[in-house]
Formats: structure tokens, C-alpha cells, sequence
């Protein structure tokens, strides 16, 4: 039942946004009782954090699979980026504003958590860059990946762009612009290759 509730009660965050969805209205989709709701969750955070962690176990599993399909560190490190803006901005975009304006403490525990071997990979990837020479010889690739994380928060999470209608259109200028200027002219290469990157 746990299993149950907290997978029903993700897509419906997924699909309504967090703040919308009350323990009421999950309850009557799951079409059980508040006291059973209550016998597994104390209230709706506690609800949340848990369907944090399973939507970053299976994030971590999709990030997985598109990094062993990728050719080289450059594309990994796009496909990586275009599926966040994907996420971020796409058809779960009312979940992850939610998420970063109004539960940005509780996203960063769930992350420290279940994500750190997604950072790792992450980290583990721009290191093989640098070692092929896509990326500049003389780069730290745990600062690179701080920077990047840096910059994506800056637009997802400042309240200055929340009602910047061409967020999407910035954060993907942001990291496209900071990607190139990492590169060495293989890693350019690379991006002029993709032509018309995704994000």
C-alpha cells in the first residue's frame, strides 16, 4: 500500500504540480481513507519527500541508459542538460517550479541522498572529456560541474525569473554558451555537429 500510495501520488505531482495537490485530493484518487493515508505519511512533505526519492532513483536510472548511449563526453554532458530544461520547463514544468520555489530545502536533502552518484557520473564524464580533449586541459571537472549547477539554479530557483516568460530560452543560452567556452576546438567540433541542440 506505501509502494502504492507513493507512486500513485508522484504522478499526480508530476501531473498537477506539488502545491495543488492536497492530502485530500490524493486520497480521493487513490480511493482510500485519510486514516490510511495518515497510518504511512504524517503529512504531505513527509508524502513528498518520499516521491522525491523514488522520481530521483528512476531520474538516476534514465540518466544511466542516455550516458551509455552517448558517443563522447560532449553529447552526454547535452543530453544530460536537454533533459533537465525538458523536465524543468516541459510537461512536468508546474511540478518542478513547485519544487524549486516553494520546497527547495527539502529538494536539496532528497538530492544529497539519492543523487550523489548521479553527480559522480556527472563528475566522471567531464574528467574523460578533459582526458580526450574535448574539454580544456586545464580544467577541474568538479568545478565544472559546481558551475553548471550553479547557473541552472540561478534560473530555476531565482525569484527573479519567475515570471521571466523565456526562462527555457536563458537557461538554455546559459549552458550553451558556457559549454562552448569549456571546449577545445574536437569538443566545438562536436557541438557544431549537433547543430540544432535540444536544449
Amino acid at each position: 500500500m506505501r509502494e502504492r500510495i507513493m507512486e500513485t501520488s508522484l504522478q499526480q505531482f508530476l501531473e498537477h504540480g506539488i502545491r495543488k495537490m492536497t492530502l485530500q485530493k490524493l486520497v480521493l484518487v487513490l480511493g482510500i481513507s485519510t486514516k490510511t493515508m495518515y497510518k504511512y505519511f504524517s503529512n504531505k512533505e513527509a508524502l513528498l519527500e518520499e516521491c522525491l526519492g523514488l522520481h530521483y532513483k528512476d531520474t538516476e536510472k534514465g540518466m544511466a541508459e542516455m550516458l551509455r548511449d552517448s558517443p563522447n563526453p560532449v553529447a552526454g554532458l547535452v543530453s544530460i542538460y536537454s533533459k533537465a530544461i525538458e523536465l524543468d520547463f516541459g510537461t512536468t514544468h508546474l511540478f518542478y517550479h513547485d519544487l524549486n520555489y516553494y520546497y527547495p530545502e527539502l529538494q536539496d536533502k532528497v538530492m544529497k541522498k539519492y543523487v550523489s552518484s548521479a553527480l559522480e557520473t556527472v563528475t566522471s564524464l567531464i574528467q574523460q572529456g578533459i582526458n580526450e580533449g574535448y574539454f580544456l586541459a586545464y580544467l577541474k571537472a568538479p568545478i565544472v560541474l559546481e558551475s553548471l549547477t550553479v547557473m541552472y539554479a540561478s534560473v530555476t530557483r531565482n525569484r527573479t525569473y519567475k515570471d521571466f516568460t523565456l526562462k527555457r530560452e536563458l537557461i538554455k543560452h546559459t549552458i550553451v554558451i558556457y559549454l562552448r567556452g569549456i571546449c577545445t576546438d574536437k569538443g566545438l567540433a562536436i557541438i557544431t555537429q549537433l547543430k540544432e541542440l535540444s536544449i
